[in-house]
């Protein structure tokens, strides 16, 4: 699997790369697997199934905090991506990998748990929601897409982000849910480069079992 770490990158951008790379192994089964690693400016995205409702701030009010509201077709309800946030988008042809999508994204939430332990975080799976959490606080996030058989959309991992925005809607369409992050836990400094290094260690660790 190529690893690609992309930086601070526009939704927008991100989205139609990963568009080109499921064409890609689409066309040529031979093409190796990605995983794309990145920062997003601020942005709500809501999935294929979400309910507007779940954003309770006028539209306007985001508009004056140059936040964007994007409906795709990934899972889940509405989330937010921002400043100190990892994300990864694994484009992974999971059929020829023989690869069920319930173990996939149990492989996606290992690698969060790993990475969290790997700092000190006890963090735990919830039959509420996909991702991982700590107490009933959400630390990490998972919404993905599968076309022709391969993934995209994947995952987010809170490191340091501002919290607040994630008050402005019911993350993950869950009432009642608070969103947490690393250093909120820690109560002390990450950076994103530190901690996007350990993922790639996880990442290459527990997709070399099952990815070809």
């Amino acid at each position: 699997m190529q690893i690609e770490q992309l930086g601070t990158t526009p939704y927008h951008r991100a989205y139609d790369y990963q568009m080109k790379l499921l064409k890609r192994l689409h066309e040529d089964d031979k093409k190796d697997d990605v995983c794309l690693l990145l920062e997003h400016p601020a942005v709500f995205t809501l999935g294929r199934n979400a309910s507007p409702e779940n954003i309770h701030v006028p539209k306007a009010f985001l508009h004056k905090k140059g936040i964007h509201v994007i409906q795709i077709e990934r899972g889940g309800e509405v989330t937010y991506h921002g400043p100190g946030q990892i994300v990864c988008y694994p484009i992974i042809n999971l059929r020829r990998n023989k690869l069920r999508i319930v173990d996939y994204v149990h492989t996606l939430e290992q690698i969060m748990l790993e990475v969290v332990l790997h700092f000190g975080i006890k963090a735990k799976r919830d039959c509420r929601n996909p991702g991982i959490w700590v107490g009933d606080s959400k630390l990490g996030s998972i919404g993905i897409a599968v076309r022709h058989g391969i993934s995209y959309h994947g995952l987010a991992l809170n490191v340091n982000p501002d919290l607040k925005p994630f008050d402005w809607v019911s993350p993950c369409g869950l009432d009642g849910v608070t969103m947490t992050s690393m250093e909120q836990e820690l109560q002390q400094a990450l950076t994103l480069k530190k901690v996007e290094s350990v993922m790639i260690e996880q990442i290459n660790r527990l997709f070399r079992r099952t990815i070809n």
